[in-house]
């Protein structure tokens, strides 16, 4: 019987020392959600600058086209720009985006939820009910559609790799974290059903990733009172990205670390 805790680990570790060429991504069509903030911003950028099309997918128009502008002045691969609202997206909106991919691209050869909704620190008891429904709506609801409307581009791919952003809190419950955690297991669980799902049947790997503390605005949100000069910033922890998104990765249905994980 496979050690999946040791495989996480022994994958987590190879993840956090993986060092990507200058050309890892060289002719690849990767899309990466929340791609105009934070960890997006950061993974998109660096994606190009290694030979990668990326796909810019987030809610802001005006932030998405201040990585397209960054990622065309430095000389990289040109980049295509899809503002869409997550939390109010329909299905057919997925399915359009598809389309217009195939037409384009013809593959998909990476797909990385990055997207997510902190929603309330709080007590169950007080969560506010529109709230959940907002960050149930953009964590694991979009993330569900879009992967769904991308299977058969990820499929068209030589070998393609499908990460979804997970958290510590979606791994054992912890209290006041409400929406954000259960939507955290919830992605746990998707990686593993759709993971074992197209094991042998594809050739598309599934895998999530848990960045740990790190300097963005939803960590802020959620610790104010924290020194930030402490923390990893978003481009230091991209080489667990890279790992999960190169060809040679064998990782499948496995949840990593992109720090090492803090005693409790």
């Amino acid at each position: 019987m496979t050690d999946l805790s040791a495989l996480n680990q022994s994958h987590s570790q190879a993840a956090r020392q993986f060092v990507a060429t200058d050309k890892l991504f060289a002719g690849k069509v990767i899309m990466v959600t929340g791609a105009g903030d934070g960890i997006g911003r950061a993974l998109a950028l660096g994606l190009a600058s290694k030979g990668a099309n990326v796909i810019l997918l987030g809610r802001t128009r005006q932030k998405l086209n201040e990585v397209y502008d960054q990622i065309e002045a430095a000389g990289h691969p040109q980049a295509a720009v899809v503002p869409l609202n997550l939390e109010l997206a329909k299905p057919h909106q997925y399915n359009e985006l598809a389309d217009m991919l195939r037409t384009e691209f013809g593959r998909l050869d990476g797909l990385v939820h990055n997207a997510g909704q902190l929603g309330n620190i709080t007590p169950i008891d007080q969560y506010p009910p529109d709230t959940w429904l907002s960050v149930m709506q953009v964590n694991v609801n979009a993330a569900f559609f879009l992967t769904r409307a991308m299977l058969p581009l990820l499929s068209a791919a030589p070998t393609a790799s499908l990460v979804f952003t997970t958290s510590s809190v979606g791994r054992k419950g912890r209290a006041f974290w409400g929406a954000y955690a259960v939507s955290k297991f919830a992605v746990e669980g998707l990686t593993q059903v759709l993971a074992d799902e197209l094991d042998n049947m594809t050739r598309i790997r599934v895998n999530a990733i848990n960045p740990g503390a790190c300097h963005t605005e939803m960590r802020k949100d959620a610790y104010p009172a924290e020194d930030r000069s402490l923390l990893a910033r978003p481009a230091d922890i991209l080489p667990a990205w890279y790992y999960l998104l190169a060809d040679d990765c064998t990782a499948n249905g496995l949840s990593l670390d992109a720090q090492v994980p803090k005693k409790p």
